[in-house]
């Protein structure tokens, strides 16, 4: 899958891979897609560090998820080494996103600014640990990085196309905890808390 030349990912990660299932080669797999399923309708899905691509051959919903076996893979041995692999997609295998809506792959990388147009840090990461969409923002003073509530109070624009965000900073930020993203992976589209919401995936 490609890359682009200023380093940014095209890739966005779509699911993760549990715990095996069964004696032959299943895998409990949570989503990150818009819906649901749709994890399963961009083909092969490649793992993170690009050395492998996945084909599903059946998937069943299950209590927290799914209950997925890949092609290849048929004893648990070698389901257990699949365990907390993150799956991607090439970005452009993905419908456009709406109005006011962002794939968190797009917004990594971008340029994050002041309303007053002073740079503030750049974008690092994106998070959902439950509560809501948090941006991880790498200041450009001292290093250190922040997490900020993805809303339109704080930021209250996107713009892409552009390269930037512009952002306002509360008075009081919280800055990222060692283990603040130890096991946990952003579903790929989001739109801000008071963003209309898509139907499909």
């Amino acid at each position: 899958m490609s890359r682009p030349s200023d380093g940014r990912e095209t890739r966005v990660c779509v699911a993760q891979i549990g715990a095996a299932h069964g004696l032959r080669g299943g895998v409990h797999l949570r989503s990150f897609t818009q819906d649901p399923l749709a994890f399963a309708d961009y083909g092969p899905l490649e793992t993170e560090d690009g050395s492998r691509q996945l084909e599903i051959d059946s998937v069943k919903p299950s209590k927290d998820g799914f209950t997925v076996r890949f092609v290849g893979i048929t004893r648990r041995e070698q389901a257990e080494a699949l365990r907390n692999i993150n799956l991607y997609v090439d970005r452009d295998r993905l419908p456009a996103a709406d109005d006011d809506e962002f794939y968190f792959a797009d917004l990594i990388g971008l340029a994050a600014v002041d309303p007053q147009g002073e740079t503030l840090g750049e974008v690092v990461a994106m998070h959902n640990f439950g509560a809501g969409d948090i941006l991880e923002l790498k200041l450009a003073a001292d290093g250190a990085t922040t997490m900020l509530l993805f809303d339109k109070a704080t930021v209250p624009e996107v713009n892409i196309a552009g390269g930037r965000i512009v952002v306002v900073m509360p008075e009081e930020i919280v800055v990222q905890e060692d283990d603040a993203n130890s096991d946990s992976s952003p579903p790929p589209l989001r739109g801000r808390s008071d963003a209309k919401r898509p139907g499909g995936g």
